[in-house]
C-alpha cells in the first residue's frame, strides 16, 4: 500500500463546540501518529458551523505542538484570502518551531460563501485570477535573503514544501509547470481526478523543490468492523454533505438509519463520494488498494467525517492497519 496520511476538517458536531473539535483534531493526531501515518493536514474553511480550522496556521500550532514526528500541515491554505507575506510568515513561523515537520499546501478557492470572502478582504487587491503569481512571490519569501527584496522573518532561507492543491485541470497544470507536488481533492470533487494526474504528469517540469512528479490523493474513508455499520457512520457524512450543498450548512449531525434519499440527493451523493471506501476493514483496504493502482498515486490522503470520536480514531487505525 501506498503511504496514507490524514485531512482533518476539525469537525464540529452536533451538540458540541470548536474547543471540543480541537482537542479531538489534536487526540486523532497523537494516534496517527502511533499508527504511522505519514502527514496531518488541516484545511481552511470560513463561516461553516460544522468545521473549527479556520485559523488553520494556528491549528497547526496546536497539532505540531502535541506531536513529535508525523508531518503537519495545511491542506490547504486558500491563498486568496491573503497576502503571501503573510503566510511566508506564519509558516515560516512554524517551521522555525517544529523544523522539518511542516507541509504547505495551497489552494485557489476561497473555502466559503460570497458574502465571507468579502469580509475576508479578497477582493481588495486583486482577484483568483492572480493565483499563480501569488503562489510564485510566496515561494520566493522562502529564498535566501536578497538584497532590495522584501524580506520575510521568519521565513527567508528556510525549506518549507509547497504543494499545490486542486479539483480540475487547472491546479494541475499550474503545479506541473512550477514543479510542485501536487494534491487532488478527490475525497469530495472526484470527478476529474483521471484528466488532472494526466495532465499533471504529462505536463510535469522539473524544478529545485522537485524532480518528479508527485501526486497526492484525497480519499473519503469510513471503516468499520462491519460494512452495515460502516455505512450507518457514513450517514453523518451524508447529512452534512447534503446540506451543505441545499445552502444549509451546519454541525455534523449524528447517524441516522434509512434515510431514504430522493433522486437529487442520491446524485448529490454520488458526485461526493465518487473516490471513497466505506466498509469493513476488508472493504476500505480493497477499495484503497483499487484506488491506489487505478490512479497510480504516490500517497493517499484518507477524510474520515464522523459524528463518534471514538468510531473516527477506530476508522483511522483500521484503514492504517497492513491488509
Amino acid at each position: 500500500m501506498v503511504p496514507l496520511s490524514v485531512l482533518d476538517l476539525a469537525p464540529v458536531v452536533e451538540g458540541a463546540d470548536a474547543a471540543r473539535a480541537l482537542r479531538c483534531s489534536l487526540d486523532l493526531a497523537q494516534h496517527a501518529e502511533r499508527w504511522g501515518y505519514r502527514r496531518f493536514w488541516l484545511a481552511e474553511h470560513h463561516g461553516m458551523p460544522g468545521v473549527a480550522s479556520a485559523a488553520t496556521s494556528v491549528v497547526i500550532a496546536h497539532v505540531a505542538g502535541g506531536t513529535s514526528s508525523i508531518r503537519v500541515g495545511a491542506g490547504g491554505i486558500m491563498l486568496p484570502n491573503h497576502a503571501p507575506l503573510v503566510i511566508a510568515e506564519q509558516f515560516g513561523t512554524l517551521a522555525s518551531l517544529y523544523p522539518g515537520r511542516i507541509d504547505l499546501g495551497i489552494g485557489r478557492a476561497p473555502g466559503t460563501d460570497p458574502l465571507t470572502a468579502q469580509a475576508l478582504r479578497r477582493t481588495l487587491t486583486g482577484d483568483v485570477d492572480d493565483f499563480p503569481r501569488d503562489v510564485v512571490e510566496l515561494m520566493e519569501y522562502f529564498q535566501p535573503p536578497r538584497p532590495g527584496r522584501v524580506l520575510a522573518v521568519p521565513g527567508a532561507g528556510l525549506d518549507v514544501p509547497v504543494w499545490i492543491l486542486g479539483s480540475s485541470l487547472y491546479g494541475a497544470s499550474l503545479a506541473a509547470a512550477l514543479g510542485l507536488p501536487f494534491a487532488f481533492a478527490s475525497h469530495f470533487a472526484p470527478a476529474q481526478l483521471q484528466r488532472a494526474l494526466a495532465v499533471y504528469r504529462g505536463e510535469f517540469r522539473p524544478s529545485s523543490r522537485l524532480q518528479q512528479p508527485y501526486a497526492m490523493v484525497g480519499v473519503t474513508v469510513i471503516a468499520a468492523e462491519t460494512d452495515d455499520r460502516a455505512a450507518f457512520l457514513a450517514t453523518s457524512l451524508e447529512q452534512a454533505v447534503v446540506n451543505l450543498r441545499t445552502a444549509r450548512p451546519g454541525k455534523l449531525p449524528a447517524p441516522k438509519a434509512a434515510l431514504g434519499w430522493g433522486p437529487m440527493q442520491r446524485a448529490i451523493l454520488d458526485d461526493f463520494l465518487g473516490c471513497s471506501a466505506i466498509g469493513s476493514p476488508a472493504t476500505v483496504k480493497r477499495r484503497l488498494g483499487e484506488i491506489a493502482a487505478r490512479t497510480e498515486a504516490d500517497e493517499l490522503i484518507l477524510a474520515s467525517q464522523i459524528f463518534d470520536h471514538d468510531a473516527r480514531l477506530r476508522s483511522y487505525e483500521l484503514a492504517a492497519q497492513p491488509g
